[in-house]
């Protein structure tokens, strides 16, 4: 894995938008990122949606204006996440808490974004929110075989008439730039009611998740996968590091394995979303071993972080340094998230 290290040192020339040179190879660079964009939802009642706060006539004033500036500022950010490496927007970017498609395309049409020309990947969750979890995809660079939506069956007190709603598991598998690689986009339950309490949900959702995973595995050994979400728990809970085996160690994953890149980064302090003056790092990628090789001839991992320059953050009060969320105390701060983006870059050799 310490191959991959020498690419990126200091003698790199830019030769192209995401193309780099070095010891007369080229190598591509695309960054593959997700954003909990904090309840996304357009100003129109959506018939799957039970949540109407986010409508002219819900608790909270939100008008169509409001709905743009959000789009705008959003838009700003997705295009921004992995350019100081690329110098383009991501390649693929999955999302958590959108209304419907129609935000996305709403999204995806803002001018930041337009020009990148990105696909979407989008089915209804049985969420009680009305929330779902999507991708979008750069056309020019990624072609979806198959896309799915696998059902979260969860069951209050194991009653199978008491089922609590939530997110479906999003499974994406295609071509990108040559490479098959599959993407998975996860918005596990959340901790309302208590860490301990919510827990077991959490417990199922990532055994769905290794299903998946497993899954794809038994089909290619090799598969290159990435898991990407708000997973409402930290890289040290049980569901990621003890249900999806996901190492803090690239070294030491072998053949079929997880690494998560993410756990170092949580254990330095650093997270995604700020709680009762403490961090959370709930947004991870997770990467199977596909992608930790030697073989530049195919996309590898190179290195995964958390997009959060100091406009995201709050610049003032209470919650000053925390992430500069769009919502609070029933309007509309001018801000972006309650969640820092994450992503992960991708390389291969430029043939």
């Amino acid at each position: 894995m310490k191959q991959i290290k020498f690419l990126f040192l200091l003698g790199f020339i830019v030769l192209n938008v995401n193309v780099f040179s070095q010891n007369k190879k080229t190598y591509k660079v695309n960054t593959v990122a997700f954003y909990n964009v904090e309840n996304l939802f357009s100003t129109e009642d959506d018939e799957f949606t039970v949540y109407h706060d986010r409508t002219p006539r819900g608790e909270g004033y939100y008008s169509k204006e409001i709905y743009q500036a959000k789009l705008k500022n959003l838009a700003k950010v997705i295009s921004e996440i992995g350019r100081d490496v690329t110098g383009t927007t991501p390649a693929i970017v999955g999302f958590c808490e959108i209304e419907n498609r129609q935000v996305l395309e709403d999204l995806v049409n803002q001018e930041p974004l337009l020009s990148s020309d990105y696909g979407i990947v989008h089915f209804h969750s049985p969420d009680r929110r009305g929330i779902d979890v999507a991708l979008i995809y750069k056309k020019a660079l990624f072609n979806p075989t198959n896309t799915q939506s696998r059902e979260l069956l969860l069951y209050r007190d194991n009653d199978p008439n008491q089922r609590i709603y939530s997110r479906d598991q999003l499974v994406v598998s295609g071509i990108l730039d040559g490479d098959q690689v599959h993407f998975m986009v996860n918005h596990w339950p959340s901790r309302s009611g208590g860490e301990a309490r919510s827990r077991p949900n959490r417990i199922k959702a990532a055994e769905l998740s290794k299903k998946i995973i497993d899954s794809l595995h038994s089909i290619d050994p090799y598969a290159k996968i990435i898991n990407m979400g708000d997973f409402n728990d930290d890289p040290t809970n049980e569901s990621i590091s003890k249900v999806l085996k996901a190492k803090e160690n690239r070294d030491d994953v072998e053949i079929m394995e997880l690494y998560n890149p993410m756990e170092d980064m949580y254990k330095r302090g650093l997270g995604t979303l700020a709680w009762r003056d403490g961090w959370n790092l709930f947004d991870q990628t997770i990467i199977s071993a596909g992608l930790l090789g030697k073989d530049y001839s195919t996309y590898q991992f190179y290195k995964a972080g958390i997009y959060n320059p100091p406009y995201l953050a709050n610049p003032r009060g209470r919650y000053k340094g925390y992430p500069y969320r769009a919502f609070s105390d029933g309007g509309f701060t001018g801000g972006f998230s309650d969640h820092f983006p994450v992503y992960a870059l991708l390389i291969k050799e430029a043939k």
